[in-house]
């Protein structure tokens, strides 16, 4: 086999068109239709897509790396991107595991639909073990669903919104429903991003009013709560591995470009640049010794996903804490690249002030630090007792 070449799939020369227009879409709160289009030409949608179904059948293993380097250029796109991946991930983990009803999301990302994400919902802190949205069954097998999900990436460019809701009115009532449906006027875009950081990935509110998913797009129909259903586990362990590796190439832009930085300044008392400078050298290394631990963990962890590794109730603690680590270590690393690089990171203008509101929004997406610590203290404590 021969070796996995990054730069094939992500070459330097599109990485450098994507890193220049970041900035841009960043001041002007728009999405990088550009970076998409090229994406979508150069078959990145469709990375995580079986050979023998027309994508480059690459695992989750390679395709972490590749968000890494993307989100080294601009975090907002790979964050973007992510969410059509793990739709992708998803289909992946169900096709490895002989899990047949994603075939159409393999088959639709070769042929360069959009997939994205609705699962969050405003106050809903079950995330896949619940929903406020309505799903209700049609009789020809399919459902609507009417409710709101926020955080919506990929807002103004998706073909097929992959989405959860509870049905409450079904003789085996309640189950939870994961299922895709398609831009009608039944779904509602707002026009509502408008945040500190990560603005170009657009994660508009979306409104559902019956919104339709037919009968084949129906995918999956559990019961709520901790769930084993390969859905729970395929959405979980992909959503966090690529979240972790988004951040993580944030990481490592940091970092360089505090390298840089301190290479390039100089002290006016001594001459010297400032890479030779005793604080600076420790501060930056600092920086290189919490960063090198992340890709290794990442990649330990998707491989096992790529090869089934079983590791039962432990997966969700290994994940929620790969997560966990990658946002929080991120964010020392940023803080700490803004002290290298002085008062000129605090400008907008500079790629540093960027990086320092896109590693922000990691904190908010699932698992947060406080269902991290849960799951981590449930793994080793064992429940709490009630």
């Amino acid at each position: 086999m021969s070796a996995f070449d990054p730069a094939a799939f992500l070459p330097d020369d599109l990485l450098e068109r994507i890193r220049e227009r970041a900035p841009i879409h960043d001041r002007e709160n728009t999405f990088p239709q550009q970076d998409l289009d090229e994406l979508r030409a150069a078959g990145y949608l469709a990375i995580l897509v079986p050979a023998d179904r027309g994508g480059a059948g690459l695992g989750l293993a390679e395709a972490a790396i590749l968000q890494q380097r993307l989100a080294s250029a601009a975090p907002a796109t790979a964050l973007a991107i992510n969410m059509h991946l793990v739709w992708t991930g998803v289909a992946k983990v169900f096709s490895d595991r002989g899990v047949p009803g994603l075939e159409f999301v393999q088959d639709g990302a070769v042929a360069g639909e959009v997939f994205a994400f609705g699962i969050s919902e405003g106050g809903n802190d079950l995330v896949l073990f619940g929903s406020d949205t309505d799903a209700a069954p049609t009789a020809d097998g399919g459902y609507t669903f009417t409710g709101t999900k926020i955080f919506t990436s990929l807002a103004p460019v998706w073909t097929k919104l992959g989405l959860h809701g509870l049905d409450t009115t079904s003789a085996d009532a309640p189950k939870l429903v994961f299922a895709f449906v398609e831009r009608t006027d039944a779904v509602v875009t707002g026009d509502d991003w408008d945040t500190l950081g990560m603005r170009a990935t657009q994660s508009r509110t979306t409104r559902l009013s019956g919104a339709a998913a037919s009968a084949e797009h129906v995918v999956r129909r559990i019961d709520p709560g901790p769930n084993p259903d390969p859905i729970v586990f395929g959405i979980f362990s992909v959503f966090e591995v690529l979240l972790a590796s988004v951040y993580t190439g944030l990481a490592r832009r940091a970092l360089d470009l505090a390298v840089e930085t301190a290479h390039r300044r100089r002290s006016k008392s001594t001459g010297a640049a400032y890479s030779q400078d005793p604080d600076i050298r420790w501060r930056i290394a600092d920086m290189g010794l919490a960063y090198d631990a992340l890709p290794p963990q990442i990649r330990a962890l998707a491989r096992d996903v790529d090869e089934r590794v079983d590791h039962g109730a432990r997966w969700f603690t290994l994940l929620s804490g790969l997560k966990h680590r990658a946002i929080t270590t991120a964010k020392q690393v940023v803080d700490e690249a803004m002290l290298v690089a002085g008062g000129g990171s605090y400008f907008s203008s500079n790629e540093l002030s960027r990086l320092y509101r896109d590693v922000l929004a990691g904190a908010f997406h699932p698992s947060d630090p406080e269902s991290a610590h849960a799951t981590a203290a449930s793994a080793w404590l064992g429940p709490r007792e009630t």
